[in-house]
């Protein structure tokens, strides 16, 4: 059995992640033997910076003439120490895709998405801190421990040393988790429960055996319906999470006096 993590957005950015699935999610386990764990683990080396090709260690994203302070949001700043990082990874990871369809990734959108991703978060951060909502230290350890479990791995420990092999430290791993948490907290604030009905999951397993029916992949059989639950649950909980936050982003968009520097 293979898996494979994923890190649809690096760090604070959240909103657009949990339109579409889970920060930290896996990929569907595959009934392989040896040679699927080796193709996973080569595939997982491939991403590693420290295991690419002198072509990927030369692509270096342009940090010049990044200001201080890349944007204001209501009064407080989003530096450039927290833009960096999170920039580094995303431009790795668009580098990597990129390097598929033989463009090189287009650095001032990638700026711009990003930017705009640690506006919309600090947005939701003010919001829930006027809600009174804190994300603890446990909150994190516990998403942690979730996310471990649902990547078929057997502590936070090993997901996090995952992670950080695909370019993402420890600590922007757990920042991204925590935002993450705060974010499912708010929404849950704001619409009530998020977690999805039985129904509502047996309905996302049958339009996922349709669709791969129409796609004639006969060859990728999906598993049955109780091996993938927590998986479609996750997702489930993550689109709804999503729709939440892009509305409430909407309204907070309205009144927020936000400053772009770069």
């Amino acid at each position: 059995m293979t898996h494979t993590i994923r890190t649809h957005r690096p760090a604070r950015t959240t909103v657009g992640a949990l339109a579409a699935a889970a920060l930290l999610t896996l990929t569907a386990c595959n009934a392989g033997g040896d040679d699927d764990s080796k193709a996973s683990d080569d595939s997982s080396a491939s991403a590693d910076p420290s295991a690419s090709s002198s072509a990927d260690a030369a692509a270096e994203p342009d940090l010049d003439g990044i200001p201080d302070v890349v944007a204001e949001v209501n009064g407080e700043e989003v530096t450039k120490d927290e833009f960096v990082p999170i920039y580094e990874v995303a431009f790795q990871q668009a580098t990597s895709q990129a390097q598929m369809g033989g463009q090189a990734p287009d650095e001032d959108a990638l700026k711009k998405q990003t930017v705009d991703e640690l506006v919309d978060t600090e947005l939701l951060s003010q919001e829930a801190d006027s809600r009174g909502i804190e994300v603890s230290d446990d909150d994190v350890d516990a998403e942690l421990e979730t996310l471990a479990k649902q990547n078929q791995m057997g502590s936070a420990e090993e997901l996090l040393k995952a992670v950080e092999k695909q370019g993402m430290s420890e600590d922007q791993a757990r920042s991204q988790v925590e935002t993450q948490v705060m974010v499912e907290q708010l929404a849950a604030d704001e619409d009530g429960s998020i977690d999805p009905t039985e129904k509502e999951l047996r309905a996302l397993y049958a339009q996922a055996k349709k669709q791969q029916a129409q796609s004639g992949q006969k060859g990728q059989k999906i598993p049955p319906f109780a091996q993938v639950h927590d998986q479609l649950e996750e997702q489930a909980r993550s689109e709804q999470v999503g729709k939440v936050a892009e509305s409430l982003l909407k309204d907070l968009r309205k009144d927020a006096d936000i400053t772009i520097n770069l």
